[in-house]
């Protein structure tokens, strides 16, 4: 026998790959099913791969390189998310240009993804921080801006001290910055913005047509968040005060109003003797995050205007107030209290003494607590004994009757803050001219992309103004509509910019006329299977469907939704390994020989699963696992591990189980001589079980069984094998393994590409076995098994039940009341 010296062996393939271009996609047409499958392309960072990255790419491999032996047209991509904040700050910390320590990143992405062989076309490989790129980017956003999308507007937004830029509600998580985790401030700053809020309804009703896991489409679907409900007006001496509830029904039961500290009345409303007090409030709300501000935990608090106004429904005066928890950005800026029926509204009543009025009959003491569920009408003349849901129908055209109210939708969702205040980002394409226009004016198309000056300082202002705004000679320039004197526009995009599109991009890579073909997008189109992170539920996902909507009304799509199949990978965590001080020590310092593991030289160590870390002394090196178990000792174990879309550990020593399995499979290849071959083909029905398995389970992404139906299948050709079972096995193995599987495939004496061979079929006859094995219980317990032919009658299952030393001792001296049979799986003996 010859082992595989996998290093050799996997660069060998890789190259003869690369050569015969065999993974490229073909020219889409009718005569073959197309399979656009994809990765969320990677943001390059210089640390490079930990093995929590490839787990994703490849399943996407496996799939991929499955469907070309089908016969499929696969379009299996890969590029890099290479603008944005992280390479700037390390730029700014190591005095290296960003599109330096990008390029390196991306150079080292590169050679580990190729390492692991994945079957990705490098002929269509694009970065968005490539001007080739961006300069559509910027043409994209130019579109928007010529429909009223894209607009500047005075807002307040989130800003991170620490990045020192604005950055999206999406951005915000916990108060703090989602890159750097600094708590961010409020500030009023003028900015671009996109009116991703004209797309709510559709980007809710389309997500009805995908298949994405359900917590991603409850994010969505949350996060947008639509309600019904009404829109009803307060009169007050400061004009009339429109709040927005989803319980109309209700209004009879308003005892007080809330605006948001930023509500344009708030001044107006506010008397000379609570001017103070108002003003003071206002400034402490601007410090807190909403996330702070609608916390249900934190106690409430607020401040009274001083002044009342009316309830339309019962005429009285009601008091105005002021609190944090009520947002500018969610209806109207402004609610109608109902202490008794709401708990945010309970807790602030009982605080500042305002009443409480029962108006939905439930059988709760609303004096105590508030009753927040469905009931009946009550204290509200219009609807008094309705239940809730025929309450709110006819309260509705009643408000309206008397001029007071109307029906309306609310939703969580807020235009997108398009605006960031650094350096590394696509150039927004407007120049403000200072002449004639008196305004900002499209960069004519002709003189895409603006390019990104190249400058030695790049540190942002801190003031609200990019760096871009100190380069004088890149900022002046001439309005392209008057000839006047015009300064470019100095904030720049977001990284999410540049990832809302490049799918499409990817579809047509080269193209200097267009951002692409739309016969060839519609060729290609939808991506039929998207993997990528579950923290991307809410903000690359929505962008890029809002992106994808707007060009579609463009008439550049014939596909509404871009992803049409969604999958998230399971975080990999790792095994980390303390001593009985609590320190962590390294694998490199742990002795795996003994069980448990021990400290080399001695010592006891406690193991635990864990986030990996440089800290914990478990970040797994992918480099380090190829050298030692060869790629597909790598992309075997990724798959391995547990459920794709589960959270699992990286076993150290697990991993040595998958690679004898791949030298168990070599050998019984190297090792086969076709004139000891067996004559009679006794694995023909495990074979096509098998062929059938490994087909259902890489479909469904269940990775791990078909991987084990595949080392129960080469147990059973280790005990000998026809050439067939031989070429069938390296066939199956070949997605999973693709590198052992190419040089068994030429073992065996056949021409490369194992790769490009048709996938094995099936008789679907022969896939059901003659016999099948029957459990036996007593009592519920179970005893032991017995095998019958698979037609077996209930008599005969009883009787050889019966028959069965285990049962026979457990069933001596008591008297059988009866005996269940479940044909085909069990009996179960009562006594």
């Amino acid at each position: 026998m010859t082992s595989l010296d996998t290093q050799k062996n996997d660069a060998r393939w890789q190259q003869q790959w690369e050569d015969a271009g065999i993974f490229r996609a073909g020219t889409p047409d009718a005569s073959r099913p197309k399979a656009y499958i994809l990765d969320m392309f990677p943001y390059p960072s210089g640390a490079g791969l930990h093995v929590g990255h490839p787990e994703g790419y490849t399943a996407t491999d496996i799939l991929s390189r499955f469907r070309r032996m089908q016969g499929w047209n696969v379009l299996h991509p890969m590029g890099w998310d290479a603008f944005g904040l992280p390479a700037e700050n390390y730029a700014i910390k190591t005095g290296v240009h960003p599109a330096k320590t990008t390029a390196a990143a991306i150079a080292t992405f590169k050679r580990q993804i190729r390492a692991i062989g994945l079957s990705y076309d490098w002929s269509r490989e694009i970065s968005t921080a490539d001007p080739s790129y961006y300069r559509w980017t910027q043409w994209i956003f130019l579109r928007l801006f010529e429909r009223g999308l894209a607009y500047q507007a005075d807002v307040p937004i989130n800003w991170c001290p620490s990045c020192r830029t604005g950055i999206a509600n999406e951005e915000v998580h916990n108060g703090g910055c989602e890159r750097c985790g600094t708590t961010v401030e409020r500030r009023a700053m003028r900015q671009w913005m996109l009116r991703i809020t004209r797309y709510a309804d559709r980007l809710v009703d389309d997500l009805d047509g995908v298949d994405w896991p359900d917590s991603t489409l409850s994010m969505q679907r949350n996060w947008i968040g639509r309600s019904p409900g009404a829109e009803i007006d307060f009169a007050s001496p400061a004009g009339p005060i429109k709040v927005f509830t989803t319980r109309p029904d209700t209004v009879f039961g308003t005892t007080y109003l809330v605006l948001a500290p930023e509500h344009p009345l708030v001044e107006a409303l506010t008397t000379s003797a609570q001017k103070a007090a108002v003003e003071d409030y206002r400034q402490q709300a601007r410090r807190k995050s909403d996330l702070e501000r609608t916390d249900l935990a934190k106690e409430k608090t607020g401040v009274f205007t001083g002044t009342h106004a009316t309830n339309p429904a019962t005429g009285q005066p009601v008091p105005v107030w002021i609190a944090d928890y009520v947002l500018t950005g969610y209806g109207t800026g402004a609610i109608m209290a109902v202490p008794a029926h709401d708990t945010r509204d309970h807790a602030f009543a009982k605080k500042f003494g305002l009443p409480i009025i029962e108006v939905v009959k439930g059988g709760r003491d609303v004096q105590e607590e508030a009753f927040t569920e469905e009931g009946v009408a009550t204290g509200s003349p219009p609807i008094d004994g309705l239940p809730t849901a025929e309450a709110k129908k006819k309260i509705i055209p009643w408000l309206e009757q008397k001029g007071a109210g109307k029906a309306a939708v609310s939703y969580r969702l807020r235009d997108w803050v398009f605006s960031r205040q650094r350096y590394w980002g696509e150039p927004i394409p407007i120049i403000h001219c200072k002449g004639a226009c008196g305004g900002p004016v499209a960069v004519p198309e002709e003189q895409l992309p603006v390019m990104l000056p190249d400058v030695e300082r790049y540190e942002p202002t801190g003031t609200g103004e990019s760096p871009l705004a100190a380069i004088r000679s890149w900022v002046e320039t001439k309005c392209p509509k008057c000839g006047g004197p015009g300064e470019r526009e100095t904030d720049t995009m977001p990284n999410w910019a540049g990832s809302c599109w490049y799918f499409l991009r990817f579809i047509d890579p080269k193209n200097e006329r267009a951002p692409f073909d739309p016969e060839l997008v519609k060729a290609w189109m939808p991506v039929d299977v998207y993997i990528g992170g579950a923290e991307h539920a809410v903000l690359h996902l929505l962008y890029a469907r809002f992106w994808h909507k707007f060009l579609y009304d463009l008439g550049l799509l014939s596909v509404k939704e871009p992803f049409l199949k969604l999958r998230h990978q399971g975080m990999v965590l790792a095994y980390s390994y303390q001593d009985e001080r609590g320190a962590y020590h390294p694998y490199d310092s742990v002795d795996f020989s003994t069980d448990p593991p021990t400290l080399k030289g001695g010592g006891k160590l406690v193991a635990q699963i864990e986030k990996m870390s440089k800290s914990r002394g478990n970040v797994v090196n992918p480099e380090e696992v190829i050298q030692k178990y060869g790629a597909d000792g790598l992309r075997l174990y990724e798959m391995f591990m547990g459920d794709f879309e589960e959270a699992k550990p990286w076993d150290v020593r697990a991993i040595q189980g998958v690679a004898r399995f791949l030298s168990r499979a070599w050998r019984i290849v190297d090792e086969w001589e076709p004139a000891k071959a067996p004559t009679e083909d006794t694995h023909l029905r495990l074979r096509h079980a098998t062929i059938k398995a490994v087909g259902e389970r890489i479909e469904s992404f269940k990775f791990n069984t078909a991987i084990s139906a595949l080392m129960e299948y080469s147990s059973a050709l280790g005990q000998g094998a026809t050439r067939a079972d031989l070429e069938t096995f390296v066939l199956l193995l070949c997605p999973f393994a693709p590198h052992l599987a190419e040089a068994a495939w030429e073992r065996l004496g056949n021409k490369p590409f194992a790769s490009t061979q048709p996938w094995p079929t099936y008789d679907a006859a022969l896939t059901v076995n003659e016999t099948l094995e029957v459990a036996v219980q007593v009592n519920g317990k179970l005893r032991g098994t017995f095998v019958v032919p698979r037609d077996s009658d209930e008599a005969l299952l009883q009787q050889r039940a019966l028959e069965l030393e285990a049962v026979k001792r457990h069933i001596e001296g008591k008297s059988v009341r009866r005996v269940i049979v479940v044909k085909g799986r069990l009996v179960n003996v009562v006594v």
